[in-house]
């Protein structure tokens, strides 16, 4: 009689990375962030701390990973700028712990997924963001701008979709 194994899809499908690219990547779209809109303004669309997080929070699958990086690349995010300190960190915590939820349940290796995971959390970020902005701090000038959102959040979808492709390579393969 063939024994089976009951391993559940937590243990099976959990990526594993190596240190330096744990640091690396984060530390690297924290920086080209800040520093692409310098070269060209249009590129400050872009959220490419968000799309690590996104990355690393589907391929761990562990929500209290997926917080705390969140919550860590957002706190870093919001220091060079001259806002309040903690508001990327919170909508980031928020969107890494979704995240992680999420990429226990769905099959996140499939481009069409992965393209319409980075759409529909990029906008919860914005909503996020908007929410913590309006309410939790009072700017009354603070306004939301829908149309604006929507194609943010495409383009950060149309770009996320070959980064995660490369960043699949850096994985460590644990059967090789």
């Amino acid at each position: 009689m063939p024994r089976r194994s009951f391993v559940n899809r937590h243990e099976l499908e959990e990526h594993q990375f190596h240190p330096v690219v744990l640091l690396a990547v984060p530390l690297c779209a924290l920086f080209l962030q800040s520093y692409l809109p310098h070269i060209w303004q249009p590129l400050s669309i872009l959220d490419l701390p968000l799309i690590a997080v996104l990355y690393f929070s589907i391929s761990w699958r562990n929500r209290i990973a997926g917080t705390m990086l969140g919550t860590a690349v957002g706190l870093l995010q919001d220091l060079p700028g001259n806002g309040y300190i903690g508001v990327n960190g919170m909508a980031k915590a928020i969107v890494g712990y979704t995240a992680a939820s999420i990429g226990l349940k769905v099959d996140v290796d499939n481009v069409i997924t992965r393209a319409l995971m980075n759409l529909g959390f990029c906008l919860l970020q914005s909503a996020l963001l908007f929410v913590l902005q309006r309410y939790l701090l009072g700017e009354t000038d603070y306004a939301a701008q829908p149309v604006h959102e929507v194609i943010r959040a495409a383009i950060n979808a149309a770009v996320a979709v070959p980064i995660f492709l490369l960043l699949d390579r850096t994985r460590i393969n644990e059967y090789a």
